[in-house]
Formats: C-alpha cells, structure tokens, sequence
C-alpha cells in the first residue's frame, strides 16, 4: 500500500528525528477526487494510545520504515517540543496513509483537557472520529462529555480499543465500558481469538465468545436498517445475506447511528488491517458530511456550499504554527474549491477580538503549498475540497481564519472556542526582555485561539488567560523558545477603594517662586455613595469665591486622585464628592494650581476618613453531573460563594450558579477539573464589587 516516487521534504531530517524515519519511496498524497479522500481525527485521553496507533498505522502503510517512541519523543504527531517534554500531545497533527486508492487523513488530537481547543479544531478538520479507549484503563468523564458533543453534530464514530498487547488488557471489559459510557449501539465487529481476530459477522467461529456476539450485532444492525423488514426476517430464522448486512453496517455507521468497536494493538500491529478497512468502507468521504455555514463580508448569509473542486475556494485554518526557517504556516482543510499554488487568496478573521485576534482581512498569494505529515512537509501543487494542506509563509493568517478567492472572498463560521479561566501575570526579566515579549506574545496568539492576552488596565499586569496549568507550560515554553526572558508573577485582583464614612478635606496649593506663583485653595467634603453609583460632584461654594471655570479644575483633580487611589493605590469609586468653599488669586490661581488643590483635598479627606477596600465578585455558572453536585457546592461556599441556585441541564447533569469573589477564582479552572474527575466546566461574568472582609 506504499506509495511511489520521491519528493524533497521541507525540513532537513536528523538521526532519529520522524523525518528520518520516511520511507525512502514516500511521495506526497495529493488526492484528486473527494470520493477517495477520508478525515478521521482520533480523540480519546490521554494515554489511551493514539498516537502510537498513527505510528503503526504509517509504518503499516510504508510512510515511514519504523514505528518512533513517545518516551524519546520520535513519533510523527508529537515534534513540539513541550509534547517531547510533556511526554504527551499539546498540539493536533495530521499524518495522511494511502489505503489502497484512498488517502486517509489521520488527524491526532491531544487527550489533555486543557488543549480541548486542539481538540476541537480536530473535530472541525475530520468528517470522522475515532475513539480510541485502552484496554487496560478506564474511559474519563471528559471523553464521556467529548462524545456527546460528537453527538449532538452528528459525527460518525467508531471506538479502536488499543492496548491489547498489554497483560492486564481486556476487551471484553473494555467494550462493557464502552457500551455504559457510550451506549447499547457500541458493539464490536471483531473479537480477539487466539492471538488474531474472529469477524463477528463472517460465519463460525470456534469461540463460543465470538457467536454469543453475534446476535446482538446484527439486531443492532438492523435496527438501524432503512429495509423494514429484515428484522421480521431475522425474527423468522432467515439467514441474511453477509453483504446486505455489511451494507447496512456501513451506511448506519456514515450516518452517525451505529457505532463500532475494533480490537487493535499498536504493538504486535493487531487489527491495523481490519481498522483500515473499516475506514474507507464506513466511514464517511466529504462528500457526505456538510460543510459548515458561510457568510459573506458584512456578515450576510450564503448558500451553503458543496464539497466540489470546481466550486467557491472555501477552506480554514485549523493550526499555526511558527517555523524558524518557513515562517507562519498553516494547517487547512479545503472545504469548497481548489486551493493552488501561486494563487491570490483571501484571508479574513472575525470574531475573536476578545482574545486578542483583532478582526482582520488580507489579499496574499499562495507561494508554497505542503502535504503535511507531521512536523514534516511534502509539496504538492494544488489541495482539493475535502483534504488538508498546510500553506507557509503567510503574514496575517491565524487559526480560525477563513481562507478565499481573493475576487470572491467569504468567511465559515467559526468552530465553538473553549473559554480560557486560568490568569497567568508574566514579565520580562529586563526592559528589552519586555520589548521582545511584546513582539513575541503576537505570534502566539495567533497560533492559540484559545489563549486570552489582557493588559490589566489597573494592575497593568500582562496576563496571559490559559485553559490550565499544561497549556500555560506550553505557552511559556514558546515564549521561551523564541528568545524571551520571563518570569511569572503573582496575579493581583484588581480592588476598588470607596469612603465608608463621611470626611473633609482641605486642599491648599500655593507656592511663590518669582514671576507668576501657583494659588489655589479647596474645601470638600465627601461622603458614600451605594454600590454601583460611580461619582457624583457638587459645587455648594456661595458668592462666587471660586469661579465656575476653577469648579471644574477641582472636579478634574478629584477625578485624577480617585484613579491613583487615596490608601492601597487601587482607584476610587461610589463617592459624592461636594465642593463647600474655597480662595483664588487675580493672578496666580490657575486649572493646573486648583487641579492639584482637589487631589490635596481628596487625600487629606481619606486620611480622616474609613476607607473600605472592595473587591471584584462574579457570577458563576459551574456545569456538572449530578453526582459531583454536593462536592461542588460545599466547594464553593469554601471559597466564600454564595450559591443562588441549580438548575437541570437538559438531561446533562446540573448547572449551578453563585456569586464568588475574583480572587477565589484564579485557579479554580484547574481545582474544579480535580474535583470532578475532569467532567466539571464553568463560566463567568464580571457582577460587581463587595467590601473585602476584614
């Protein structure tokens, strides 16, 4: 199944790096037709063996001449460098084989829950999903949740138990697990039988185990059938015909209704053929999934479009990446069209200004144009609907960006973004640390559209918004690698400082030092106002002591002074400030001398005053199942939340909501992961501020 011909690759390959593990008659797999073309993303946690699977898979194809090793960080999917350190995938990858005339893009996902981002772009790049479950461990809540999103998109889906070289596996006990987590449509085609597999479906076997599958395979089958009448059939002792039932086995399982299960072993290479087959006979070619809505420019809708190479060049940009030696490239999925070499193209992004990614449109030109396999480029001239290419050396695209015809230029709506919880506050060691930081944060973001970057407008701390502690590692590690010098800092909540007593103030600026002198002379007093009220001036001065165009000076000073803060440096808020009285001079009183008079006035009021610290407090949606409710809820109390209700999610566990304090939060995207064995997610919103307690 090897393919013919040889092709330079883009990067010069080293002893043991992936690259050198190519097969030496590898070419590039440019696919002419999208009926032959299958996307099919292995998803699963971490650990569970994905990525030794594409190896086995690649090496059983013959694009490469042996499997690597994640220990020593030689595998295909995982190049980067904090995935060689992690010992586990940070990043998606894409690795295509030829199965007979099909080429099959395998694309592998990380596991971790905090690249669920890559996870999800993944999702977006295949018409397919793998599930891949150990067979020596148990399936995690988030796999459990990852499959009900599938579900609810209708993704086809099939589940490789993998592992089963292992001496503790065990695939009967894994498909029981499978089927309780997954449901009662997960049944296996295939059971382990003497070192090699039995087809459940092919006749006989010896192994009663084999034949007690049987039955419920092809009722389940049936159940899934469009021909009414098989299982009366069935039910009648008919004995159906092998070939219609495969048939039907195939289109239930395109259609996202059946779902089934393989034995396989990376290891020994079991199951490898039985998988491959089943994934350019039942899986689905682009031509039969949907590709995502489009819009044009201003945000007006299109008619949806095909999977034809002669249609509108519509396609997306799944990863980015930064090479040192072939700047920005960009991993694709070609949804409509033909992308090609040399070609004018359209780049446009919306949508993510909130995280950094300012809505932006390019007119480019396509100068190199990639097969990717792994960290590895192979160049082809043109990527048809229905495959992923990457392109290089683009200036403005990002992930999440839409790629089109430069004179027919359209956006696809973007996937759903996972909401990133977790504030990191980070700073260069130096000043031209903190020049290089600045330029070097861009291309991150760009690459991570699951990273939030905040400038604290009060704290003027940088803050990195990540989805955990691993994702924060990786980003630190890029920043790194690029040359920054960083430290990470602790994170500072932005409090608020108000009057919680009355107060008076004196402000007296006067200062005498040849030719005009400074003369301004204030009396306020202030008091609190309720929450929320912001500020409020008044001018109660009499008989015009200070003028109407001074009454604004101070007013201006008091302002200025309640930003700097009066006690902790933290700005000033709810107060009602009153101007009482006051003294000018005809000649030296000026705005600048009864400005700093006002801030005078404002610090001395709060020297007598009770200052009230207050601190930020949002509102909490946490999103759980029923069996961790308790647990969360004592939780948050403990984080001085106030719980204000809990509602039923749709048949999807519970939703609570509270109101808890800013600085209960900074980790809570990692302790309510702990907690809830991976399952638990949350949301928030600013709500308001509250006295700090003392």
């Amino acid at each position: 199944m090897s393919a013919k011909g040889t092709r330079e690759t883009a990067k010069t390959a080293g002893p043991g790096t992936p690259e050198s593990r190519r097969s030496e008659n590898g070419t590039a797999l440019a696919a002419s037709d999208p009926a032959k073309i299958r996307n099919v993303a292995l998803v699963g946690h971490s650990g569970a063996g994905k990525s030794m699977l594409v190896e086995a898979l690649l090496a059983a194809t013959g694009a490469i001449t042996r499997m690597g090793s994640i220990t020593e960080g030689t595998t295909v999917s995982d190049s980067d460098p904090s995935a060689i350190h992690q010992q586990r995938s940070v990043t998606l990858s894409v690795a295509p084989i030829l199965v007979g005339e099909v080429k099959v893009n395998l694309i592998d996902t990380p596991g971790y829950t905090d690249f669920t981002g890559e996870l999800r772009a993944g999702l977006r790049a295949a018409d397919a999903a793998l599930f891949v479950v150990s067979a020596v461990d148990g399936i995690d809540g988030a796999t459990i949740a990852l499959w009900g999103e599938c579900e609810k998109i209708r993704m086809p889906r099939a589940v490789v138990v993998s592992r089963l070289d292992h001496p503790r596996a065990d695939f009967s006990a894994a498909v029981v697990r499978c089927q309780e987590a997954f449901g009662e449509s997960v049944l296996p085609l295939y059971l382990p039988s003497g070192g090699e597999l039995a087809g459940v479906l092919h006749g006989s076997s010896d192994d009663p185990a084999v034949e007690e599958a049987r039955g419920p395979l092809i009722e389940g089958i049936i159940a899934e059938s469009e021909d009414e009448t098989l299982m009366d059939r069935y039910l009648g002792g008919e004995e159906l015909p092998l070939q219609d039932l495969i048939k039907d086995l195939e289109t239930a399982v395109a259609r996202g209704s059946f779902f089934p299960v393989m034995a396989t072993s990376a290891e020994t290479g079991l199951g490898l053929p039985e998988l491959m087959s089943l994934m350019i006979d039942a899986l689905p070619s682009p031509l039969e999934r949907t590709a995502p809505p489009v819009m044009k420019l201003d945000g007006s809708s299109l008619k949806a479009l095909e999977c034809d190479p002669a249609g509108r060049l519509a396609a997306e940009v799944v990863r980015t990446t930064v090479d040192p030696f072939l700047g920005r490239v960009c991993l694709v999925r070609v949804f409509s069209g033909t992308l090609r070499e040399d070609s004018a193209i359209h780049i446009g992004g919306r949508g993510l200004a909130d995280r950094g990614h300012e809505d932006h449109d390019s007119d480019e030109r396509v100068t190199h144009l990639y097969s990717p396999v792994g960290s590895s480029l192979k160049a082809v001239s043109q990527c048809i609907a229905g495959d992923i290419c990457a392109i290089s050396k683009l200036a403005n695209a990002e992930t999440g960006d839409t790629v089109s015809d430069k004179d027919a230029p359209l956006l696809i709506e973007t996937w759903n973004m996972p909401e990133p919880l977790m504030p990191i506050a980070i700073e260069g060691v130096s000043r031209s640390d903190e020049d290089a930081l600045a330029k070097s944060i861009g291309k991150v973001v760009a690459a991570d559209p699951t990273l939030r970057v905040e400038r604290n407008q009060d704290t003027h701390q940088l803050i990195l918004w990540c989805m955990g502690e691993a994702h924060a590692e990786v980003i630190l590690d890029r920043l790194r690698n690029q040359g920054v010098k960083l430290q990470t800092v602790e994170v500072i909540t932005p409090l608020r400082e108000t009057f919680a007593s009355k107060a008076a103030g004196h402000g007296r600026h006067v200062k005498q030092s040849g030719g005009h002198g400074q003369f301004a002379i204030c009396d306020i007093e202030v008091e609190p106002l309720a929450r929320g009220e912001g500020f409020e001036f008044a001018d109660k001065t009499v008989g015009g002591v200070i003028p109407g165009t001074f009454v604004t000076s101070v007013e201006k000073g008091v302002r200025s002074q309640m930003l700097k803060g009066v006690s902790a440096g933290f700005p000033v808020v709810d107060i009602k400030v009153t101007l009482v009285g006051g003294k000018t001079h005809s000649v030296d009183s000026s705005d600048a001398a009864f400005q700093a008079a006002g801030a005078l006035a404002l610090r001395e009021a709060a020297a007598t005053a009770r200052i009230q610290l207050l601190e930020p407090v949002s509102a909490v949606v946490v999103s759980v199942p029923d069996e961790h409710v308790g647990a969360v809820m004592s939780d948050l109390s403990g984080r001085r939340g106030r719980v204000t209700g809990t509602t039923a999610a749709n048949g999807e566990g519970t939703e609570i909501t509270a109101e808890v304090p800013d600085q209960e939060l900074l980790r809570y995207a990692v302790e309510l992961r702990a907690l809830t064995a991976g399952t638990g997610r949350f949301r928030r919103s600013y709500l308001r501020h509250e006295p700090v307690p003392k």
